[in-house]
């Protein structure tokens, strides 16, 4: 009986394999290789993609051997990766520890291995390992979203490798792992988690696009709100009050000097610190709609105040606490990289820290509708673009080939992660539907950032295009996750 359950888990069907997964992979791989020869083409070395001293021809290497691994994966035992999780999940952190005393220092990153004319990034095998490992826990038994045990074995599992990747100082890739909060709500967690995760991301998102002052003031004046609607009489007076509040926060300083000036015309000397001034007028209207209600004693109102003045004060103290954070403690290149996101008037250098997001918006936007052609890409023949063999490998697409092109790649992805879906949930085994839900997560925030910070849209936090951008080990980390996908899913009607 056990020989025919083995033969059963290792034996390969070509017409069982998920043909749409397979073809994708492939289409974007190929994508993605073609890519990089168009950046590194040398019209003078015309088989440049043969010669493992060019990124093409190392490229093609991971390819074959990728393929390779996928059908390696194919002839494994597929309960042996369940039974193995936690060890491979442990390996992998072990991997990326080792980084920050035996690695190679790449952009002020202690994240690679230099393995003679190669270097391996651990992290990207980090992801199938804490993939595996989320799946196994939260297919067992004892996992329940609804008790703390279960949520913080869930947490720390996603933590522990932000936390390396923390200490080796490539914060960008720490984002990454917030993919799993997406599985863990599909398993019970409560939206609550999420609302104050969002929540939190925007009042610190805030803070660092605007003065804390006058966020925190827009605060008052919406929680000043939400107590006339709930407890005032007379609501029209105090809606009125509210309304005359707003004009004089969004021109606190230019009302200020009109009052401050002299009799001539003169604009008058702003005192110090006068942001902080802005603060008076909706404290004084909050105070006024909070306090009254307070002192009626009744414990269900107090209650309601006390949460809502709670609420308020934390939020305020985010928005100050994000913005000192990230402005008076933070290294001034990442302060750069936050300014050029969130502040981008702020950042005149065009030839300095803004030079990458700039030549990467103009060599998407010069392809137009249809691009220039293969090959004949202006800014990326002359290599205007930094790293657009890695992190900005989208402008190449945008410049060659146009809105087409782009729409295109857009398409793949977009049915890559629904086909991952529609997979997932035939899976009549939990740890299969967990582990490709995983998959699905970490490959569309690989997704969305990518495209998103060529654009400007997110932060650059340099986390590569899956199956498209350069680099071996990030190529062999997505094909162990979609390898084992594919096989999972030829064992889908096995629990």
């Amino acid at each position: 009986m056990s020989s025919n359950r083995n033969n059963a888990a290792t034996s390969i069907n070509v017409k069982d394999i998920d043909r749409q997964l397979l073809s994708l992979y492939i289409a974007l791989v190929t994508c993605g290789w073609v890519m990089i020869y168009a950046v590194n083409r040398d019209p003078a070395d015309p088989y440049s993609f043969i010669s493992l001293s060019t990124s093409q021809g190392k490229q093609l290497f991971f390819i074959v051997f990728c393929l390779a691994l996928l059908f390696v994966i194919m002839m494994i035992d597929w309960v042996l990766w369940r039974t193995f999780s936690f060890i491979l999940y442990l390996a992998s952190m072990v991997l990326m520890l080792g980084t920050i005393f035996l690695g190679r220092e790449i952009n002020g990153a202690h994240a690679w291995y230099q393995l003679g004319g190669f270097s391996l990034q651990p992290g990207e095998f980090a992801k199938f390992g804490t993939c595996l490992a989320m799946s196994a826990y939260l297919s067992s038994t004892s996992a329940n979203m609804k008790i703390w045990k279960s949520r913080l074995t869930a947490f720390g599992i996603m933590l522990l490798p932000i936390l390396i990747i923390l200490l080796q100082k490539d914060t960008g890739s720490a984002l990454v792992f917030f993919s799993f909060m997406l599985v863990l709500y599909r398993e019970g967690l409560s939206a609550s988690w999420y609302i104050l995760g969002f929540g939190t991301a925007a009042l610190v998102i805030l803070g660092l696009i605007f003065d804390p002052p006058y966020v925190v003031a827009h605060l008052l004046l919406l929680v000043s709100a939400a107590l006339i609607n709930r407890f005032k009489e007379r609501k029209n007076i105090w809606w009125g009050i509210w309304a005359l509040l707003i004009p004089i926060v969004w021109y606190w300083q230019p009302l200020l000097q009109w009052l401050l000036s002299t009799s001539d015309g003169t604009p008058g000397v702003l005192p110090a610190n006068v942001d902080y001034w802005v603060l008076v007028p909706p404290l004084l209207l909050f105070i006024a709609a909070f306090l009254p209600n307070y002192l009626r004693k009744n414990n269900m109102i107090q209650s309601q105040l006390q949460f809502w003045a709670l609420l308020l004060g934390l939020s305020a103290v985010l928005v100050f606490t994000a913005n000192f954070a990230c402005y008076k403690i933070l290294a001034p290149h990442q302060q750069v990289r936050i300014k050029i996101w969130l502040r981008p008037w702020e950042i005149t250098d065009t030839r300095g820290a803004a030079y990458n997001l700039l030549h990467s918006k103009m060599a998407i936007g010069s392809g137009g509708l249809a691009g220039k052609g293969l090959f004949e890409g202006n800014m990326t023949r002359l290599r205007f673009v930094p790293e657009q063999s890695t992190d900005f490998i989208f402008c190449t697409v945008g410049e060659e080939h146009g809105f087409a092109g782009t729409f295109a790649v857009i398409a793949l992805f977009a049915w890559l992660l629904l086909r991952l879906t529609v997979m997932a949930e035939r899976q009549r085994s939990a740890f299969s539907r967990l582990y490709i839900y995983c998959v699905t997560g970490v490959l569309f925030v690989h997704f969305i950032v990518n495209i998103g910070m060529t654009m400007g849209l997110f932060p650059i936090i340099g986390i590569p295009l899956p199956f498209v951008s350069y680099g071996g080990s990030s190529l062999i980390g997505f094909t162990l996750m979609i390898g084992l996908a594919m096989k999972l899913d030829l064992h889908r009607f096995q629990a």
